[in-house]
């Protein structure tokens, strides 16, 4: 993936050096707030990754400095900090301003949705990206999606669970869509960043927590407070991240600018997903070796889950205009992908 990136970075030097030498590429110098540690496997690493390859693809003439959380400001502040100027860019994923535009929750991860190779598709070729346009611009943001990553966990619990009456009362953190499907199962839920959790876990202001995939989950050490993991991730089959831009910075760049962005986060995407892939089976050996106790949802579990999911999207449609044309766009394009799905791949 180094590699691929490297030719990336080649190639968009190669297409500046074609160029006149009347035209010269932007020198930018922004700052980039980040929502995750830049020491958070894949989460904050791949922000990382892309501020690194931005400046090698253009040779020096991007620079993008990827800015730790609370740095400028805090998290959660990241996307009004972008849409008014006062930073940049911002490192993220559209899943956690649902609370400016429910729709975007759908740009980030869909329960019981599509895996990475079709949420990519749709983005790119079904109509998702523009759509994905469209509804940051009214905030003046403009949005590139920069990684997608694979499945991730269910959640962490400090007791097993068994029905769904074992989720009833608990108070867990939880990202996204998903979190108003676990509110009408019982689950009291609330949004923390992710260096807010493990303290949280700890000192038993919640009960139980999801974040993401193995290798992630390992880093931020919630094997130490609880030892049930439980799988499948249903509320986060794929999830994507992005480069939020102050969009009047965007549109003031030439096309090459706009070009090597581009370029580079396709290339981070790749990246993303095959680095994800190739860490979680020994991230899972490893919190075996912890004590921890691999668990699956029992399915009468997942059915209670996918039936108040079909109430929350039926409610999230009735609520936000943007949710249901964007809902619509996704659901179309799975529904003629279906024919492909169903025959192209083997069954496990």
């Amino acid at each position: 993936m180094k590699s691929l990136l490297s030719a990336v970075a080649v190639t968009a030097s190669l297409a500046i050096g074609a160029t006149s030498p009347a035209v010269a590429l932007d020198k930018l110098d922004w700052d980039m707030q980040s929502t995750y540690p830049g020491s958070l496997t894949q989460l904050g690493t791949l922000g990382k990754v892309l501020s690194e390859r931005l400046a090698a693809a253009s040779g020096g003439q991007i620079n993008v400095k990827f800015q730790e959380p609370g740095a400028i400001v805090p998290a959660l502040e990241a996307f009004d900090a972008v849409a008014t100027g006062a930073v940049q860019a911002a490192w993220s994923t559209p899943g956690y301003w649902t609370g400016k535009d429910s729709s975007l929750a759908l740009f980030a991860a869909v329960p019981f949705g599509p895996s990475a190779p079709e949420y990519v598709a749709w983005l790119k070729f079904g109509g998702g990206q523009e759509l994905l346009d469209e509804i940051y611009a009214t905030y003046g943001i403009k949005s590139l999606i920069c990684a997608v990553i694979a499945p991730e966990a269910a959640g962490w619990f400090r007791k097993e669970i068994n029905s769904v009456d074992d989720l009833k009362g608990l108070k867990m953190r939880f990202f996204g869509l998903g979190a108003k499907v676990m509110q009408k199962l019982g689950v009291s839920t609330q949004l923390l960043a992710g260096g807010d959790i493990f303290p949280a876990l700890e000192l038993g202001t919640i009960d139980a927590t999801e974040f993401s995939m193995p290798a992630i989950d390992l880093k931020l050490g919630f094997h130490q407070v609880a030892k049930f993991y439980y799988f499948p991730g249903w509320h986060q089959q794929s999830t994507m991240f992005d480069l939020m831009m102050n969009k009047a910075e965007w549109d003031g760049l030439d096309d090459q600018t706009k070009a090597i962005f581009e370029a580079v986060c396709d290339a981070n995407m790749i990246y993303g997903i095959a680095e994800g892939e190739a860490i979680q089976a020994s991230a899972l050996a490893e919190l075996q070796g912890h004590g921890v106790q691999i668990k699956e949802f029992d399915p009468a579990i997942l059915e209670a889950m996918e039936k108040a999911w079909a109430e929350v999207v039926e409610e999230e449609k009735a609520a936000s205009p943007n949710f249901a044309r964007v809902w619509e766009s996704l659901s179309k394009f799975r529904a003629e992908y279906k024919i492909w799905s169903d025959v192209g791949y083997l069954k496990k």
